[in-house]
Order: structure tokens, then sequence, then C-alpha cells
């Protein structure tokens, strides 16, 4: 055998071991899912079920990041409360994400509820207690807070 053909030979015999190791591996990594039951009612089409927010999954981040990303549009675009639905979608999706919160406390100031937009941006700060715009944020529960006291002393 010349030295050519024993180097491809060598790289054969180790592509051949390489695949044959890893191809366990990849198996026992993505287990089969779970068998589907049917939840769905009676008098109802399966996928009506598949509708309702309780049958999503808790931990979703990536529909997490969706939803923020359609909440601002609808921030944006001047609907606030169902900005305020797809954001508290998202701190639904993924606990502990504290992003969510900081646009959940801006659509509830843009609505002009003030109590709930100071706990959404305390639990922002909370969640992210270094966030870059802390300063900013902390001030704007300030202002909100004296906004609140001075509707609490004129009524």
């Amino acid at each position: 055998m010349s030295g050519r053909s024993a180097a491809w030979a060598a790289v054969l015999f180790t592509v051949l071991i390489a695949g044959s190791v890893a191809a366990p591996r990849a198996r026992a990594q993505n287990p089969p899912p779970p068998p589907k039951q049917n939840t769905s009612k009676p008098n109802q089409p399966a996928d009506a079920n598949a509708q309702e927010p309780k049958d999503q999954p808790k931990w979703d981040p990536l529909r997490a990041e969706k939803d923020i990303e359609v909440g601002k549009y609808y921030l944006n675009k001047g609907d606030t409360d169902a900005a305020i639905d797809r954001f508290m979608d998202a701190a639904d999706a993924k606990p502990g994400y504290a992003i969510p919160y900081r646009y959940l406390g801006e659509a509830y100031e843009k609505k002009g509820q003030k109590k709930p937009a100071v706990k959404a941006y305390q639990r922002y700060l909370d969640l992210y207690p270094k966030a870059e715009d802390g300063d900013k944020i902390r001030k704007k529960i300030e202002k909100l807070h004296k906004e609140i006291d001075k509707e609490k002393a004129l009524g």
C-alpha cells in the first residue's frame, strides 16, 4: 500500500469510528416525544384546546421574545391593552426575565395606570439590579410616586 492510500485509509477509519461513536450520543440527546393525549372535550374540535394559554408550555424563551417584539409593536401603535397582554405573556413564558417588566411598566405608564407601572418597573429592577437604564427607571418610579401622592392629596 502506498503512503497516499494508507493516509486515506487512516482518514476513512477515523471517520467511520467517529461516526459510530457520535451516532449513539445523538440519539441519546433527543428522546422520542411523549405520546400525544387527546384532552379535548367531546363536543369540541381537537385543536380548540390548543388555543388556550394553559396548554402552552410554561418555559418558552422563544415565545417570550416574540411576545416582547409584538408587544413593542402594539405599544408603538398605541394599543396599550394589547401590548400589556403580550408583555404579561412574555413574563409568563420566561419567568425571571426582567425585560418584559420594563416594557410592561412603560405600557402601564402610557395608559395612565401609575401604580401598576411602579410595580412593573420595580419588578424589572428586582430581577435586573445592575440594569444599564436602572437610574432612569428609578427616576421614573420616583416621579410616578410623586404623582400618586399628589393624586391622593387632591382626592
